[in-house]
């Protein structure tokens, strides 16, 4: 049985990544298929789609700021937000009632409330992973959507504090000790090394909190988040991150199937389930008005916007929860299954579009922007140094040494990253923050003056997002690349790169060079 589940997989994952679609699509595909064909979930695939949703919010925990959450945009956008979504929908779905719309007919206040409720999060499992593909978790609009996705998991914690009446015990006061023992922790963190303990320290973290948290009578996830956060700071965050991103994307498969799972509709449900999936641009619209009312930039609000305009798996969650007090029917559960799924497919199809749609059609947005910009949300370009560095990763910073080592300060670096940028600065690099797929950042650089662009980016939709920017704003430079694979090469190259770098080949070729020079002079 298990081998059928990797099977179809496999299968629909692989179909939905021909059509260019994130896999997990095929995911919720291939459950709602073994669904149909009478097979259930086992207690498998739910414990690896709780281990990958553990894990995931662990991760996210590690890449996460808490003065991101501080800022105005994110906890008062998440308050603002959740405020008039409950107002506005519920006024929507009463009037459903009234017309008596099947499922809809017999609803109680209450129930209407409840089901608003559990429509207003979006889901963090589908934006992590739609940020992680396009490369965007560390840009201006990744972090604001993963802050207000915090924002939402502390509501939905108090929810379900407040549901099932489950009061944190008195020992849960013992978790500040973690404070002054952070020296302590970091240390034992650093004697880990590089090899198979890494991840081994990163499950141990990341279950024993959680296991420690339900002890004391706290949402074990929440304890995943909170850990996380608390080992940002550390230097091998990153790596603990990159080494437990196979497992949690393998784990999360489980979620993706689970969702599928969940039950068979009827036609009446499917039909109530389309209905509420045309909330989604209620949602977007909220979001993007909020987020341009605080200043922020139409493309930073657009993109974040979208990239929320879907609803959670916590929603089924609190459906589950609801529907064992009593308070909401099985069917019910059963059409926000179908309802979540749906805005899933959505909002993964619409992102694929979104930074050509924005393109095409910024001038209609930027009529709503405040005149007045954010403090971080101003760049000046820094120097006149001819050759520009995208993408200060460790090929990026030694492209950047190499090339300063011929010619001081011919080069300066760009990267979404503020605290890498923060430490290379502080290394004496001249390297700056900003996002070089925002077509607004290159009208206000003066491009006669860069003569090189090199984009020292792994993802090719990077690559091909920026070059389309470049050409756009009618950059006469030429621009190189590095690409993992042969096939990647070639398609960059036919996108209009002028000279792409085969990232293992040219490490050969460097390696054998440097290695000749030994014995040759």
């Amino acid at each position: 049985m298990d081998f059928i589940w990797i099977l179809f997989a496999f299968i629909c994952g692989l179909a939905a990544k021909s059509i260019t679609l994130p896999p997990s699509i095929g995911y919720l595909l291939a459950g709602f298929v073994l669904n149909f064909m009478g097979m259930q979930a086992d207690d498998t695939i739910l414990n690896l789609a709780n281990l990958g949703i553990t894990l995931m919010l662990f991760t996210i925990g590690l890449k996460l700021n808490i003065s991101d959450l501080l800022k105005r945009e994110v906890w008062f956008g998440s308050i603002a937000h959740t405020s008039i979504w409950m107002v506005a929908i519920i006024a929507i779905l009463k009037l459903l009632v009234i017309l008596t719309v099947p499922y809809m007919a017999d609803l109680t206040n209450e129930t209407v409330a409840l089901i608003v409720f559990a429509l207003s999060f979006s889901s963090t499992v589908c934006v992590v992973k739609l940020l992680e593909e396009h490369g965007e978790m560390k840009t201006r609009h990744g972090k604001l959507a993963i802050g207000i996705l915090v924002m939402q998991d502390i509501f939905a914690v108090i929810f379900l504090v407040l549901a099932t009446q489950k009061v944190p015990s008195i020992w849960a006061l013992l978790l500040l000790l973690a404070f002054p023992l952070k020296p302590l922790a970091n240390k034992l963190i650093d004697q880990v090394g590089h090899g198979e303990l890494l991840p081994l320290a990163g499950f141990f973290i990341t279950f024993g909190t959680y296991e420690l948290f339900e002890l004391l009578n706290i949402k074990g996830d929440l304890g995943a988040l909170l850990v996380g956060m608390y080992f940002a700071s550390h230097s091998k965050a990153t790596e603990i991150t990159k080494s437990l991103l196979s497992f949690k994307d393998l784990f999360l498969i489980g979620f993706f199937l689970s969702v599928g799972f969940a039950a068979l509709p009827s036609l009446d449900m499917l039909a109530t389930a389309f209905l509420l999936t045309l909330l989604l641009p209620v949602k977007f619209l909220l979001f993007f008005s909020l987020l341009v009312a605080l200043r922020l930039r139409a493309r930073t609000a657009f993109l974040s916007a979208l990239a929320l305009s879907n609803f959670s798996e916590f929603g089924l969650i609190v459906a589950s929860l609801s529907s064992k007090y009593g308070w909401l029917t099985n069917e019910w559960l059963v059409i926000l299954s179908i309802t979540v799924s749906i805005s899933f497919v959505i909002t993964n199809v619409l992102y694929n579009f979104a930074h050509e749609f924005y393109a095409a059609h910024r001038e209609s947005f930027t009529k709503m922007e405040k005149p007045e910009r954010l403090a971080e949300d101003i760049f000046v370009q820094p120097c006149d140094a001819p050759i520009c560095i995208i993408g200060m990763g460790r090929v990026g910073t030694g492209a950047y040494l190499a090339l300063d080592g011929q010619v001081e300060g011919q080069a300066w670096g760009l990267d979404t990253d503020k605290e890498k940028i923060a430490q290379l600065q502080q290394e004496g690099v001249q390297a700056y923050w900003g996002d070089a797929e925002d077509a607004d950042f290159w009208e206000r650089i003066y491009l006669d003056r860069i003569e090189l662009i090199l984009l020292a980016l792994p993802s090719v939709q990077d690559v091909k997002n920026i070059t389309y920017q470049l050409k756009h704003a009618d950059f006469k430079g030429k621009i190189a690349a590095i690409a993992r694979y042969s096939d990647e090469q070639e398609e960059l190259q036919e996108f209009g790169v002028d000279k792409v770098f085969n990232f293992y080949s040219e490490v050969g070729v460097g390696f054998a060079e440097e290695s000749k020079a030994l014995i040759t002079t």
